[in-house]
């Protein structure tokens, strides 16, 4: 039968299809193969390829027929001949199957391709060859490229291409690049024939263009031994197939399986379609051999798979094994297709949605519905601008129309544009001339003041005076207001009152540790992501230009290398400047005269000068405990109750509850951290109330069943404390009110129907109505958690603070003095006491982490003690012969100021007379060498500690005297307070009373 082995110039584009009926040649003795199954089923493959011939009817062509006396089905003793026929792409002739038409010429070839034994080895780095299939090679040895051209030349144009293995430790998955090529071509002699595959191909030399050879395969080989090395030749044999059974029904569903494999690819392969196209158009015999050949050939299998087809020698399991690799190609090609529909989904989703919006702009610009980009922005900033024009200052409405020109001459997708569009939408988002009406009304003002804040009566009078200015000159601008004091006094909140009662926008901003200049001032625009200042965005999310601006903690400022903060604050606050404030970003005049600005601070020490001439500072020194007592019960207490779920009548927090939590846990001047104590001590209640609901539990300590008949016995008296036996009951949790049982009622009724038979039904009624309303008395039983001084510790631990008086009766040498401290007040003991005593030893010794101030006014105070000494007893030389040691309790503590200094001279003059101050006497004030008492900072705080500490009698310098006047009465009331213009009237009160 013939064979086609197609030439290298056949398998380029366009190539026609003629349908040509290829006549067996006269050696052969088998049938026709047009009678063949295989090459019908085949044929119906190549169909799906056919329509592209029509297009090129008179290309002419080339193919060579080769015939295989191996494969025919007569004696075996057929010729081999080489056929050239001349193919012409005419359907009508083809459909004719007139033959004649066809030029041919037989050229035979001595002698027969099974008649070389010995061949030039060809190395095939990528993939083999099979037999009917060409393939180019590049060769670059010399060698062999003039051995090949000289076989060539020799009527014997035949060579051995065998695969070549893989390297040693290499793996056969990976693609090997460059240089394993360039290792490849190195390979010679006995290490190119190690490296060679077994089984190979006997291939046709086709053509011979520069380095590259056009190889056809042609039969299997199989290498025996190698002849000579420079060029690789080696002796083969030619290895057949073995002996199968066609009719077989196990190979002929293999191979129909193969082909229904094939066209299904064929179906979405064009690749393919080209190989069928080429293989299949001339063949006139179609075997089961060729078809597992033709499978493995034009799968993408590897090239190791592909040796193995090539190596099987069984029919059947060539089929078989060409089935699997072309079942692994469908399901690579349903991959693909899947693939690819996602991705022409995806593409075609996003063209048609781009087509269909560009058609709206075009049909709605047609229409008049809608603009462009830049024109729709240019209305937008207009209509802005529209409603506020007339108070638009003129320098600010004419850049604003500058930017609007310059707008429309931009591109959209420049980077110019998108800054010009957000300067204009901060410039016509600011609400110029936009101005809330304000509310001077000073009793509305008084009633908001007095539901947020409790006491604070001289700030809110203070601030009550700056609201009646404002109503007296229409406006309440040209005030900077600082609130500085303690955390926790309600600086932040007294803001928000302050603008609810003059019916402002309110807008805080923490300035702490803020050290660029750029979050005040803004960016400037040629920075990337620049934004407008701190102001410029409150007066854009208030909406009007008048809001009330708390600046918070303005005395932590800080300072890098961006710039002072401090610095740049003064134009903002400012009321002579920030009418004309300057924004880096916006870059034009901003009228802030109308803003209210309340700036907080807990130390006005830390503000710069130039900014603190710029405020009017409010004190807000802390709350005295009576203080406490009304905010814990009428605020915190109420809001720490909502927040924790839980119902008035569930919990019962005593008097003395309360003010134990505020003097042995919450002694600092703020309430902060006793919101924190109350709302901890709900949050355990809380848990209790949960778990007892949850498990049924008995209440835990603390916790009583009250009922409603009771509770008035039961309840604490003024003083916050219950009856004995309750306590003792919380203490001990030994004692529990029980609830009557219904039995109990039932025996009472069952005893009265037998003192009364005659009248039973009246009993029953009765007993009945017993019965329900001792039902409701038991439903209307209140679970009630009771707080008191006695169960404090379970709630909130053990205190944290003990009494400030160390001493019932101070000895000598121990004074207590009044210091100041950014928490509040505080008592401060000052001891002294003698070390060693000697001829011109006196000294003093200082402790207590002392500032210099502080050590100084030791000095001073050593000194002026010398003197007084010596005025009181002249012949008392003490402190010359005496060393002492003065020091300040609380050493980790670091302690600094002036106003120690009365208390250090009272001290050290107890020591050396031996005689000891009052024991309810505090002091405080700053003494000079001549005894001048000096005036003192913190009047109020000194005051409230004084108090705290149980002390009765106060001594402070004449000069605060107006300062204690303008305290309120719950802060100076049962003090014994005095004043002293120098030290000899200190002098007199500690030391000249009765000490019995």
């Amino acid at each position: 039968m013939l064979k086609l082995l197609s030439s290298s110039r056949n398998l380029h584009a366009h190539i026609a299809s003629p349908c040509l009926r290829a006549t067996p040649a006269p050696s052969s003795g088998g049938a026709s193969g047009s009678s063949s199954p295989l090459l019908r089923a085949l044929n119906s493959i190549a169909e799906l390829s056919r329509g592209s011939s029509s297009r090129h009817p008179n290309f002419l062509r080339r193919a060579f027929f080769c015939s295989d006396s191996s494969s025919s089905g007569g004696d075996g003793t057929g010729r081999g001949v080489l056929v050239e026929v001349a193919l012409k792409g005419d359907d009508s002739d083809a459909d004719a199957g007139d033959s004649s038409n066809s030029s041919s010429a037989i050229v035979p070839t001595n002698p027969r391709p099974e008649d070389y034994l010995t061949v030039l080895a060809l190395p095939l780095p990528h993939r083999p060859l099979f037999p009917g299939f060409y393939m180019p090679i590049n060769v670059k040895d010399p060698k062999l490229m003039a051995a090949l051209q000289e076989a060539r030349k020799r009527q014997a144009p035949y060579a051995g291409a065998f695969l070549l293995k893989e390297e040693p430790g290499s793996d056969p998955n990976v693609v090997s690049g460059s240089e394993s090529e360039k290792s490849t071509d190195s390979l010679k002699g006995k290490d190119l024939y190690n490296r060679l595959h077994e089984v190979g191909t006997l291939a046709q030399i086709s053509t011979i263009q520069g380095e590259q050879v056009v190889l056809i395969g042609h039969r299997r080989l199989r290498i025996t031994e190698m002849v000579s090395e420079e060029p690789l030749t080696v002796k083969v044999d030619h290895i057949k197939d073995k002996p199968y059974n066609k009719d077989d029904d196990v190979v002929k569903a293999t191979s129909f399986e193969v082909i229904s494999t094939l066209r299904d690819v064929l179906k979405s392969s064009s690749l393919w379609r080209d190989h069928v196209q080429t293989y299949t158009q001339h063949i006139g015999d179609f075997n089961y051999s060729r078809l597992a050949d033709f499978g493995a050939a034009i799968s993408g299998a590897s090239k190791l798979q592909c040796q193995e087809v090539l190596e099987e020698l069984d029919v059947h399991n060539r089929l078989r094994l060409t089935l699997e690799l072309v079942k692994k190609e469908m399901e690579i090609t349903k991959i693909q297709e899947s693939i690819a529909r996602a991705i022409e989904e995806k593409i075609s989703t996003e063209q048609r949605r781009y087509l269909l919006n560009e058609q709206l702009k075009a049909i709605k610009k047609e229409l008049g519905l809608e603009t462009d980009d830049k024109t729709a922005l240019s209305a937008k900033f207009r209509e802005r601008i529209e409603e506020n024009k007339e108070h638009i200052p003129a320098p600010v409405l004419q850049v604003i129309q500058e930017e609007l020109t310059k707008l429309q001459l931009l591109e959209a997708s420049s980077s110019e544009f998108n800054v010009t569009r957000n300067y204009l939408d901060w410039l016509t988002a600011l609400p110029w001339g936009n101005y809330s009406d304000e509310n001077f009304d000073v009793l509305h003002a008084q009633q908001i003041l007095d539901e947020d804040h409790y006491g604070l009566s001289d700030v809110k009078e203070r601030i009550l005076e700056f609201i009646a200015v404002g109503k007296l000159r229409g406006t309440a601008q040209g005030k900077i207001i600082c609130l500085s004091g303690p955390p926790g006094v309600g600086k932040t909140s007294i803001g928000k009152s302050i603008a609810r009662a003059l019916n402002r926008k309110f807008f805080r901003f923490s300035v702490g540790g803020l050290s660029d200049v750029a979050e005040i001032k803004g960016h400037r625009r040629t920075y990337i992501g620049a934004m407008p200042g701190k102001m410029v965005q409150c007066l854009k999310n208030v909406g009007t230009a008048n809001p009330l601006v708390l600046i918070d903690e303005i005395d932590k400022l800080g300072r890098g290398h961006s710039g002072d903060p401090a610095s740049a604050m003064l134009e903002l606050l400012d009321p002579e400047q920030n009418a004309n404030f300057l924004d880096h970003y916006l870059d034009v005049p901003i009228d802030l005269s109308k803003v209210l600005f309340v700036c907080t601070a807990n130390v006005v020490d830390t503000i710069p000068t130039p900014l603190l001439d710029r405020m009017e500072v409010i004190a807000i020194a802390g709350y005295i405990t009576d203080e406490k007592m009304h905010i814990a019960r009428d605020y915190l207490e109420k809001s720490t109750r909502d927040a924790c779920g839980i119902k008035p009548e569930q919990v019962e927090m005593t008097d003395a509850a309360l003010l134990t939590l505020i003097e042995s846990y919450c002694r600092e001047a703020g309430v902060r951290n006793l919101q924190k104590q109350i709302e901890k001590i709900y949050r355990k209640i809380a848990l209790q109330l949960v778990r007892k609901g949850v498990q049924g539990e008995a209440p835990v300590s603390g916790v009583q069943i009250i009922q409603d008949g009771e509770a008035s016995e039961e309840k604490a008296d003024d003083a916050g404390n219950i009856s004995s036996e309750s306590v003792e009951a919380n203490v001990e949790g030994q004692t529990e009110v029980t609830i009557l049982e219904a039995d109990i009622v039932q025996a009472e009724s069952s005893s009265n129907q037998d003192s009364n038979p005659t009248d039973q039904s009246t009993d029953l009624k009765d007993s009945l109505e017993t019965e329900k309303q001792e039902e409701s008395e038991s439903t209307s039983t209140v679970e009630k958690v009771l707080v008191d001084k006695s169960n404090l510790t379970d709630y909130v631990g053990k205190p944290v603070f003990h009494a400030e008086r160390i001493y019932d009766q101070t000895p000598s040498g121990v004074v207590m003095g009044l210091a100041w401290t950014a928490m509040g007040g505080s008592t401060l003991y000052i001891e002294t006491t003698l070390v060693e005593q000697g001829e011109g030893k006196g000294a003093l010794q200082l402790t207590g982490q002392l500032g210099d101030v502080m050590k100084e006014s030791a000095q001073i105070a050593h000194t002026y003690a010398r003197a007084a000494l010596l005025e009181k007893e002249p012949d008392n030389q003490f402190f010359a012969n005496t060393k002492l040691h003065l020091h300040v309790p609380a050493g980790a503590t670091p302690k600094d100021g002036p106003s120690a200094g009365c208390t250090m001279i009272t001290s050290l003059l107890s020591v050396a007379m031996q005689k000891p101050v009052r024991k309810d006497l505090a002091m405080t004030g700053e003494v000079t060498l001549t005894g001048k008492v000096l005036p003192i900072g913190g009047v109020k705080e000194k005051t409230i500690a004084a108090r705290r500490s149980g002390v009765k009698t106060i001594i402070f310098p004449s000069a605060n005297r107006r300062d204690f006047d303008e305290l309120s009465p719950q802060v100076k009331e049962g003090l014994d307070v005095h004043f002293a213009d120098n030290y000899s009237q200190i002098y007199e009160l500690a030391f000249d009373f009765d000490q019995n």
